[in-house]
This record gives structure tokens, C-alpha cells and sequence, in this order.
């Protein structure tokens, strides 16, 4: 964890690379960023832009959540200049970039564990299996499993309501992956959404109703959910700050990313902002919108990674088990 006298060392440094870009009014926006991407990461962002904003009046941050994979596909047409993603990118975003001439500096900045959730009043489930989670999510199951007592003796005759992420988003894509399996895709007969908050609306007023989305959304909403805990092969884990840093939640525990553009981190703003979010990322901040903060160790790769201007990627289709730091460190 950085001290606080490295902390504002920091935040001076940044702020000092902005001073060329803050209008002469001090109030008038002069310079744009342009993120987009995950849901998930979209809290974090949000906060961080925010903060920048105050002590950079003449530069605005705009933050869209077009979901992981619709966020590669404005960042590869080169429309912004930051795209969050809940996942590593695809094989087929990374020809989309080369295909679009965007080369980007790929950034871990914290931690997510997916939760899965139920209605409040749901008295039966209080752990899954992954197991069980693939009965309800892969394929196979669409027109067919519509009921909790097919998912496991004892469970009652109601009825399953499942709410998740769209395929666009990097979180579905994580969710399946680690439950139906990579590449399988789910289930279409679902309720699906971009925004976590509808998500959530939708399984805290129907009582048969499960959903699955990253941690900060529970907390945000933990009155009005019941969490679930996992059972990964290793015994029932609930997620929480402690679990998710630790690797315990298996296997839904997972980095969250920024991708920045090579070309567009040379601007002035571009730079300061995410020189912002570096510095601040093992600040309270990251753990105030729900979120896990990344040791000092990784996020020291991180900030070289990032100055050194580092092109590509460490993280897609790495071998299973990988550590952000091996990975991190691989890629020096």
C-alpha cells in the first residue's frame, strides 16, 4: 500500500502533467478522454474521473458502459481512447485492433469477484456448485430447466428466474467460461442487460429469481439480495474483499483491466488520467465503489508497464492457474 506521503507525491506528479491542459478559467473544459467499455469496471471509473475532474477543471472525463466486447469494438474503431474490460481481450478483438492500426498498453488496476445472488426471501439455496450453475446456464437448458427442484433434490416446485449480463459483456463471457465452459455460450431464454442495476431490480422482486454480477454491485445492494456462496471444489465461499484478494473464491475471483490506446496515451490529458488511476488504485477509493485493491508489488508492474509503453497482451489465452504477477512479470 503506497503512504500517504507517496499517495500526494503522486497526485502532485499527475497533477503537474495537466497543468498544460487546464483551461485559463479553470472551469471550462479544453480536452476530452473517452472511456467505454464494462459495466463492471464502470464504478471505478466513474469514481477516478470524478476525482481527476476536481483537480483538472479543464479536462472532461466521459465514462459509457457499452459492455467489455462493445467497448473493444468502439476502441478498435478508434472512437475512445480507454476501454475497461472485465475480461482479457479476445483473439478476435486483438485483429479487430490490427485490422483498425490501435495498439494499446493492456493495465490490471483491481480485483472483482462475481457474485451470485437470489431474492432476499429465498430461504433454500445458500451455496451452489459450480456444477449446479451449469445446469441452469449452458445450453442444453434452455426450454428445459425452468424449475429450482431440477436443480437439486430438495429444492422446491418454483419457478427459476435467471437474470445476467448480455453476451457483449466481459463478465458473461468470464461467468460461462468458468461454469458452462469457454466458448459454450449459455442459455438464451434469459432476462439480459448492460446495466447491473437492471439486473438487479429484476432478481430483488422476483422471489425464484438468480443473477450473477461483480461484487460492487452487491454491496451497493446487499439490502436487497441475498448472496450466495460457491462451492469450486474446494467447500462453500462466500466473496468478499478478504476471499477475492486471496484466490479463495474459486474460480470466480478475477482482474479487472483498463486498455489504453498507445497513440491517444501521448496526449497530455490521456496520460494524466491514467497516471490518476494508477496512483490512486491502491487508495481507499478502489475499495469505497466495492472494489479489491492490487498489492503495491503488482501495481509497481503495473505503472512500469504502462510508462515503458508496453504494446499487447499478457493476459489472453494465458495458461490456466496464471497469476496477474507472473504474468506481468513475463511480460517485461
Amino acid at each position: 500500500m503506497l503512504s500517504q506521503k507517496n499517495n500526494l507525491f503522486s497526485i502532485a506528479l499527475i497533477t503537474s502533467l495537466a497543468v498544460g491542459i487546464t483551461s485559463c478559467g479553470g472551469s471550462t473544459p479544453t480536452a476530452t478522454v473517452k472511456v467505454d467499455g464494462s459495466s463492471t469496471v464502470f464504478p471505478i471509473s466513474e469514481a477516478m474521473a470524478e476525482e481527476f475532474q476536481k483537480a483538472n477543471p479543464g479536462v472532461l472525463v466521459t465514462v459509457g458502459f457499452s459492455g467489455t466486447g462493445g467497448g473493444f469494438k468502439k476502441f478498435c474503431a478508434g472512437e475512445t481512447d480507454i476501454s475497461n474490460g472485465s475480461r482479457p481481450i479476445k483473439e478476435s478483438e486483438i485483429e479487430l485492433c490490427k485490422k483498425g492500426g490501435i495498439e494499446y498498453i493492456e493495465l490490471p488496476i483491481a480485483f472483482d469477484g462475481l457474485s451470485v445472488v437470489v431474492h432476499k426471501e429465498n430461504n433454500f439455496a445458500s451455496c451452489l456448485k459450480i456444477s449446479e450453475l451449469k445446469k441452469m446456464w449452458e445450453p442444453a437448458a434452455q426450454d428445459k430447466i425452468k424449475n429450482w427442484k431440477q436443480i437439486r433434490p430438495g429444492f422446491p416446485d418454483s419457478k427459476l428466474g435467471l437474470y445476467g449480463p448480455g453476451t457483449d459483456s466481459g463478465t458473461y463471457d468470464y461467468f460461462m467460461g468458468k461454469t458452462v465452459g469457454k466458448d459454450k455460450g449459455s442459455r438464451g431464454d434469459y432476462t439480459a442487460s448492460e446495466d447491473d442495476n437492471l439486473l438487479v431490480q429484476g432478481v430483488s422482486t422476483d422471489k425464484g429469481g438468480l443473477a450473477f454480477f461483480g461484487y460492487a454491485y452487491y454491496e451497493e445492494n446487499k439490502d436487497k439480495l441475498k448472496l450466495l456462496k460457491i462451492n469450486g471444489g474446494s467447500g462453500c465461499v462466500a466473496p468478499s474483499t478478504a476471499t477475492i484478494a486471496d484466490g479463495t473464491y474459486k474460480p470466480l475471483a478475477r482482474p479487472e483491466f483498463i486498455y489504453v490506446n498507445k497513440e491517444a496515451a501521448t496526449q497530455p490529458e490521456v496520460k494524466a488520467f491514467v497516471e490518476y488511476q494508477l496512483a490512486a488504485a491502491n487508495s481507499k477509493l478502489i475499495s469505497e465503489v466495492g472494489y479489491v485493491p492490487m498489492p503495491e508489488d503488482i501495481m509497481m508492474l503495473v505503472r512500469k508497464r504502462f510508462s515503458d509503453g508496453k504494446v499487447g497482451t499478457v493476459f489472453s489465452n494465458a495458461p490456466k492457474g496464471s497469476k496477474v504477477k507472473q504474468l506481468l512479470m513475463k511480460g517485461k
